[in-house]
């Protein structure tokens, strides 16, 4: 990487995280020793992925690190946004090392300016130095910086091809043409960054490029690059392009989507296959929400014995309450601790479908926010996710109220309790049942014939 200057010292607007000013003693980029006074913070996946792009000097115009929004131009997608604890102590100390989930450490942010961001929190700008490289995860022998690419094949030599999605017979065909019209040696920069890859997961993705590759005439190399979808086009136009310029003096951009009728060669047809296996056999999270007393824990623990007296699956039952006990032990009932209680449940039920099972869960779930986050994990682990809403009125859990917690919150010795002190968002999707003066055959019937239509378990 290339040695940078000291972070250049900003004026500070008041009231404002926009341009704070951060101490002149801070270390540079060209000496990022260990310093016990450096804080911590673990970026999220997109951020990562940026990362590696950045530590590998993957841009072109080059880019240092990350970058305030109103002052970057076309750049102004790679940034970094932390708490304003975090904030705080990265300004006081001038810098930030930035670690992977585990904690261990990835690089260093020398802090050269501050924004605002949503949500009260605030975006870092400034270049990052290297820790440490990262070692592992699959495929990592792939992903080559630019300079190691070069050093066998100089920049004028290749046509650089991001692949989002699995390449048909037909695009072998333009790729080859174009190569061998151009005498130039195919880079195949398959996409693998958080959301970028289209049709597969990001090592079936890999798998599928290398076995396309070989059904090419010309020559050819396969390098796998860390470049996240950021959520519209037009960022994600450039930051490919970029990516290709750093590459190659040249590329071609093959179709979103292929033509239909588009064949996919046999061996990349059987990593598709595998990769997208019938929901009948793919992992999925199915996730009971309702009031308390509305019957979704009982209507859980009946669709985890119909399942197992099958006995085609594997599953597990992760109720709201039981998980307290053992996963989120020592959690209180604020709105934050439930919310943490939730997401642990989400964690682990993603982790549950990534491996192929069947998780249901039964938590209240009270806001959208967090069953939308929950469903994301989910799906980024490659599992299917089904919400079904208990919607059993208030009036009728109160009545019901076997544990007597209405009682105790209508006399104002629970604060924060769903559906009297606290709301409680309806989810606008998914299926929705109410266990008013129903029994539980009949309405476990009624999700059954759901969730079999669709696919997810066999009549």
């Amino acid at each position: 990487m290339a040695v940078l200057g000291p972070p250049v010292r900003t004026a500070s607007t008041t009231g404002s995280w926009q341009n704070r000013p951060v101490p002149d003693d801070s270390a540079t980029p060209s000496s990022p020793a260990p310093r016990a006074s450096t804080p911590q913070w673990t970026p999220s996946q997109r951020e990562l992925d940026d990362l590696d792009l950045l530590l590998n000097e993957s841009f072109s115009p080059p880019l240092p690190g990350y970058v305030d929004p109103s002052q970057s131009g076309a750049a102004g997608a790679i940034t970094l946004v932390v708490d304003e604890d975090a904030a705080e102590q990265a300004i006081a100390a001038g810098q930030l090392d930035l670690v992977d989930p585990e904690g261990a450490p990835l690089a260093r942010l020398f802090l050269t300016g501050t924004w605002t961001a949503d949500d009260g929190r605030v975006g870092l700008a400034g270049p990052v130095s290297p820790l440490a490289s990262i070692s592992y995860g699959p495929f990592r022998r792939l992903y080559l910086s630019p300079a190691d690419v070069h050093a066998d094949h100089p920049t004028a030599s290749l046509l650089a091809v991001p692949v989002r999605r699995s390449l048909t017979s037909a695009d072998l065909e333009v790729l080859d043409k174009a190569a061998q019209e151009q005498r130039k040696t195919l880079l195949l920069l398959a996409c693998v960054g958080e959301g970028m890859a289209q049709d597969l997961s990001g090592p079936a993705l890999i798998r599928a490029t290398g076995a396309a590759a070989r059904h090419l005439e010309s020559p050819v190399l396969v390098v796998a690059v860390g470049a996240a979808d950021h959520g519209d086009q037009a960022t994600n136009d450039w930051l490919l392009a970029s990516i290709c310029r750093a590459f190659a003096d040249d590329s071609i951009i093959l179709p979103e989507t292929p033509p239909p009728g588009s064949a996919l060669p046999e061996d990349v047809a059987a990593i598709f296959a595998k990769d997208h296996p019938p929901r009948d056999e793919q992992g999925a999270v199915f996730f009971f929400t309702g009031l308390s007393g509305s019957g979704k824990s009982t209507l859980a623990r009946a669709l985890m014995d119909h399942i197992l007296e099958v006995g085609e699956r594997t599953v597990t039952s992760l109720d709201g309450d039981v998980v307290r006990h053992h996963l989120s032990k020592g959690l209180g009932f604020s709105r934050e601790d439930r919310e943490t209680n939730i997401l642990r449940i989400g964690y682990v039920a993603a982790e549950i479908s990534r491996h192929g099972g069947l998780a249901i869960c039964s938590p209240i779930a009270p806001f959208e926010s967090t069953r939308a986050e929950v469903r994301r994990m989910v799906e980024r682990a490659g599992g299917g996710f089904v919400l079904i809403h208990v919607a059993t009125p208030l009036a009728e859990c109160e009545r019901r109220d076997r544990k007597g917690l209405y009682a105790k919150a209508r006399a104002g010795l629970i604060p924060d309790f769903t559906g009297i002190s606290s709301p409680y968002e309806e989810p606008q999707n998914g299926l929705k049942i109410d266990t008013t003066d129903r029994d539980i055959a009949e309405c476990l019937s009624e999700i059954l014939d759901v969730l079999t239509t669709e696919g997810w378990l066999r009549h």
